[in-house]
């Protein structure tokens, strides 16, 4: 702890960067219908857990050791993977040629679904999908994803490749050498392969796990799952790139149309967390429980205490941080079937019910729906071109200013630490 102090100290001399506040921030323009000034961490608890994770994000930080992991876990709004890219490339930009260790993801493409932002995913053959926010009696074993994707077919094959699809200049070039698929044969009997730069490689199974790992021979970006021989059916039901380095891993999970109560369904949820172990989860679960017009605060919350019992058992020191539900509307038929849109009021009684979970949990909230106007503010932000007709989802450009409002806000509270730390 002495030599990590004493690091601190030298690079705030030293490094203009850390000691003022305003280089490490992203740039936002004002606007108007919008409460800016109020972006922060709000602690309705007490701030131990978000220290915790702090000084290890220290030690990557300032002396280039460990690895800390980060999952943003939500709907749609993280399953499009804008945001939480938005968030992940800010971050690593707060240090020199720092990068994540680690990256869990899922081919949802592959599945005829819109894939994250974050890397790209082409397939062959057929593949059936499910999803955690849709019960079906075909449905298979889902984990951590929340997702999967099934085949039977000879032909079948899903490329992963981990560059971003917009890419700028903070976005990290990152590589691996160490995958893991997690999946199940239901008669044993298909087994993935993985072809990386023309080789064919085996992985090592775990049954336990239900994963196949395979040590690379070098790094790469560019990995494509296939399998010898097809006398069955083979179930993915996520992927694992690593690549040993220390660093900060950002790990977005959203499944389009997520509850809080569709990732208890997950049987293998907690299983899966065990392979990332987080030291922070952003929870944006929300938007999709409070649609519901039979909405109830007590079933939110008590949903959100269970799913937190299962992130305390994987890790007790996890910090929990919660991003409050956007504002939004209903879309209604009027008269003659004509199209309405109708605000809905449920968004402020979640940001009540993520303060009351904050308090119990000594967990930090991301107040979103204030931040961005409160209620009605979603029409001022469509108006603005960054909410799409919906008024429900942000366009590109309004998930990249979320993503950098909610690492603003972060990153202030980290300064405010670093600073403290310096003097002791």
């Amino acid at each position: 702890m002495k030599k990590l102090l004493v690091a601190i100290g030298l690079l705030l001399a030293l490094c203009p960067v850390f000691a003022q506040t305003e280089p490490l921030l992203r740039p936002i323009e004002d606007l108007s219908f919008a409460h800016f000034e109020r972006n922060r961490l709000i602690f309705p608890g007490d701030s131990l857990a978000m220290e915790r994770f702090f000084t290890k994000m220290d030690s990557v930080v300032f002396l280039g050791e460990g690895n800390v992991s980060i999952m943003h876990i939500g709907g749609s709004h993280v399953q499009a993977g804008v945001f939480t890219q938005q968030f992940r490339d800010n971050l690593l930009s707060i240090g020199t040629d720092l990068i994540g260790g680690q990256n869990f993801i899922f081919p949802f493409s592959a599945g005829g679904t819109n894939n994250p932002s974050h890397f790209r995913v082409s397939s062959t053959g057929f593949w059936e999908y499910c999803r955690n926010a849709v019960r079906k009696e075909t449905d298979k074993r889902m984990g951590l994803a929340g997702a999967a994707i099934t085949t039977s077919d000879s032909l079948a094959s899903v490329s992963i490749v981990s560059r971003e699809r917009r890419i700028t200049e903070l976005s990290p070039d990152f590589k691996f050498n160490k995958v893991t698929l997690i999946g199940f044969s239901e008669t044993e009997n298909v087994v993935p392969v993985l072809g990386v730069q023309g080789d064919t490689l085996k992985g090592q199974y775990d049954e336990r796990l239900s994963t196949y790992t395979f040590q690379l021979p070098t790094y790469t970006d560019s990995i494509c799952i296939f399998f010898e021989k097809m006398p069955g059916e083979f179930t993915l039901t996520g992927v694992l790139l690593e690549n040993g380095m220390p660093g900060i891993s950002v790990h977005g999970v959203g499944v389009n149309g997520a509850r809080v109560s569709s990732y208890l369904r997950c049987d293998d949820f907690e299983r899966d967390l065990n392979l990332i172990r987080p030291d922070l989860i952003i929870f944006g679960i929300g938007i999709n429980d409070a649609a519901d017009k039979d909405f109830e605060v007590k079933y939110f919350k008590r949903n959100y205490n269970e799913l937190i019992q299962v992130i305390k058992r994987v890790n007790p020191d996890c910090a929990i941080l919660f991003v409050t539900n956007n504002d939004s509307y209903t879309k209604v038929k009027g008269r003659r079937k004509k199209v309405r849109y109708e605000v809905n009021p449920n968004g402020k009684v979640v940001e009540e019910a993520f303060m009351e979970l904050g308090k119990q949990h000594n967990a930090a909230v991301w107040d979103q729906f204030d931040i961005m106007g409160g209620l009605r503010s979603m029409q001022n932000w469509e108006n603005a071109e960054l909410a799409q007709k919906d008024k429900v989802h942000f366009t590109s450009s309004g998930y990249r200013l979320i993503g950098d409002l909610l690492y603003n806000a972060l990153i202030s509270r980290y300064i405010e630490h670093v600073k403290a730390n310096a003097k002791q």
